[in-house]
């Protein structure tokens, strides 16, 4: 029986998509030995494909497109000489590997199969578009319905066209710029319909992706059929009420050859369940603590596999952050000023989520967070059962962008062994 060959680093990051990239670079910066594994044959991620501009406006002060963004990313990497497995798919995390690590995970490629072992894993694995067959689109199944990820990968990287005429479902922003794609490549864009009472993107792809193209968006509108035997021939749509249930009689039926689905993102977490990580229910990615590290000893987490991002800038902070501390772990060096009890974060009223759940260090920390929707007059407050340590100027809250609140050591210490420390977002009143 052939030997697996085994590999020894003190970092395995899995996934060599911008946050991939990001948390290698901050392991190697920290001088640890640091591993990338990628199961396609480039570097980048999902940025290869978004050809549009408005990456980078934070990270480098400057606007890129999504491929600059990312090779800037991949030089550096190059630079570096930081070890990476182009077409190697990773199949699972185990603990123990030889002796004085913590894991080993087992990769396969066209070349075999190869045991790498580590102190520390990072998960950055990214995310999927959910598919017509999880949100359950009734109808016939004809050729034509595309993801718009997908889309977007036929016209910006394989030179195919998806269609003609074009009905677009969800107002993510990756829907919206797809509406903008299709539009300047000659399709003729219907309409993006929209199941919520309010557009899920950012208010920039709103203007720039629809109004300006003259693209209607339809709200509280959604597809209720799949029109076609070959090709999609028609889309049947329906207005929704408040309980998002279509209603009857507001059936229209709207010609077209293609839908594209812009219905949400899901963490790529089978690896992380498998290795016994626990996962958010709201978020569908993993339970951290502030330094990003999850309830496995010595597993990380950062980016879309952690929590669905409004922009790629904020993916290279976490993971920078996430690379970091993974390097900190594995070499010995974290800070050892650790409370007694950590304190778990909860989120409250229109608060969709709160990541971190748990902080374990008397340390300043930014909770992240997304409200569940749009809030013209609300604020931020921060509790421990009644007692109130913060509160917010009320102001405007939106589901497209990401949220941060800072929990001080303050905060910190008046929540009492049991106790959980609440960020929520609470409409106000106008007087």
């Amino acid at each position: 029986m052939t030997q697996i060959e085994t590999r020894d680093y003190d970092v395995v990051v899995i996934g060599g998509g911008p946050a991939g990239m990001g948390a290698a670079l901050a392991a190697h910066e920290a001088g640890a030995s640091t591993v990338v594994i990628e199961r396609n044959e480039h570097l980048g991620g999902i940025l290869r494909q978004c050809i549009h501009p408005g990456f980078g406006l934070t990270h480098f002060k400057e606007e890129l497109t999504g491929p600059e963004y990312a090779q800037r990313f991949i030089n550096r990497v190059r630079e570096a000489g930081i070890d990476v497995m182009l077409g190697s798919m990773a199949l699972g995390i185990d603990e123990g590997g030889r002796e004085g690590t913590a894991h080993s995970v087992t990769v396969m490629s066209e070349d075999g199969m190869v045991r790498l072992t580590c102190r520390s894993v990072v998960l950055a694995m990214g995310c999927r578009e959910r598919t017509r067959s999880e949100i359950k689109i009734p109808g016939s199944r004809p050729a034509g319905v595309y993801t718009a990820g997908l889309a977007q990968r036929y016209i910006n990287i394989e030179n195919l066209r998806p269609g003609h005429r074009v009905v677009i479902l969800g107002s993510g922003d990756i829907g919206l710029i797809m509406a903008r794609r299709c539009a300047l490549e000659g399709l003729e864009v219907e309409g993006v319909y929209e199941l919520m009472p309010y557009a899920n993107g950012l208010h920039r792809n709103v203007k720039n992706c629809l109004e300006d193209f003259g693209i209607p968006l339809h709200l509280s509108t959604t597809v209720t059929r799949v029109i076609g035997r070959d090709r999609v021939e028609a889309v049947e749509v329906s207005s929704v009420g408040e309980d998002l249930s279509p209603i009857p009689g507001t059936e229209r039926i709207i010609p077209c050859d293609t839908l594209l689905l812009s219905v949400g993102l899901i963490p790529e977490n089978e690896l992380a369940r498998d290795a016994g990580v626990e996962i958010d229910p709201r978020t569908r990615g993993a339970r951290v603590d502030q330094d990003l590290q999850t309830n496995v000893d010595g597993i990380f987490s950062c980016g879309n596999v952690l929590q669905v991002h409004d922009l790629a800038d904020n993916v290279t902070a976490e993971a920078t952050r996430a690379g970091a501390a993974a390097a900190a772990h594995a070499l010995g060096t974290a800070n050892p000023d650790v409370l007694s009890e950590p304190v778990t974060l909860e989120p409250g009223g229109m608060a969709g989520y709160i990541v971190p759940a748990r902080i374990n260090r008397a340390a300043t920390t930014k909770a992240f967070f997304r409200v569940r929707r749009p809030l013209e007059h609300a604020q931020l407050v921060i509790r421990v059962g009644d007692a109130v340590l913060f509160r917010g100027k009320a102001r405007d809250y939106k589901p497209s962008i990401m949220e941060a609140a800072p929990i001080t050591p303050k905060m910190l210490a008046a929540v009492e062994p049991g106790e959980t420390l609440t960020v929520s977002i609470d409409p106000v009143e106008e007087a």
